[in-house]
């Protein structure tokens, strides 16, 4: 695996190395010792699968409330997806901020999201699996999210938009320093 961090702080493109033979090719998706020797959250305790029909499908921006830990491990399995990333670590300097990355069948990458991050994407083919490792338990009560059209995060979507689920949706206008503090509150134990 080579590691490429990004521009946001923690933010890693992990990409397969690919053995290749005339049977066609072999790669390490995952190492518990090469990510945690690159500073990541590195033993992974759930996976999840989502298929998406439709070209210009957008799920998310999901993540988890503090405490959590879910940092995330993604990759296209089938298909290509613009996948996004929003720094909702309130003390990062990277704090709303975004960056947007394609992962494909083709092209092997996947994406590390650490915690405190929302993740998203849409699909830029029909018929889309995207696998999800986690480094934390889902907790539906930590569950939250911001609107993935929102124009505090101006994401740039590549397609016209075709379908997108009603909770992702009805996420209010993000405020920074309301969400900021809910952050803190919650990492204090409050």
């Amino acid at each position: 695996m080579k590691f490429q961090p990004l521009d946001l702080d923690g933010v890693v493109r992990v990409d397969v190395e690919a053995l290749s033979d005339e049977r066609g090719w072999f790669g390490r998706l995952h190492c518990e010792r090469e990510f945690a020797a690159q500073g990541m959250l590195s033993r992974m305790v759930q996976s999840s699968i989502s298929v998406s029909r439709r070209a210009g499908t957008v799920r998310g921006m999901h993540l988890q409330w503090p405490p959590s830990r879910e940092g995330k491990l993604v990759r296209c399995i089938r298909g290509a997806i613009h996948d996004v990333v929003i720094d909702l670590r309130p003390d990062s300097p990277g704090y709303t901020r975004h960056i947007a990355v394609e992962l494909s069948t083709l092209n092997r990458h996947a994406l590390y999201i650490p915690p405190g991050c929302a993740h998203g994407f849409q699909t830029l083919a029909d018929d889309v699996e995207v696998l999800y490792q986690m480094a934390d338990y889902y907790e539906p009560s930590l569950a939250t999210g911001v609107r993935w059209n929102d124009a505090a995060f101006a994401i740039g979507w590549p397609l016209p938009v075709s379908s997108t689920d009603d909770r992702d949706a009805a996420y209010g206008h993000f405020d920074s320093v309301r969400f900021a503090a809910e952050c803190r509150r919650r990492l204090a134990g409050g």
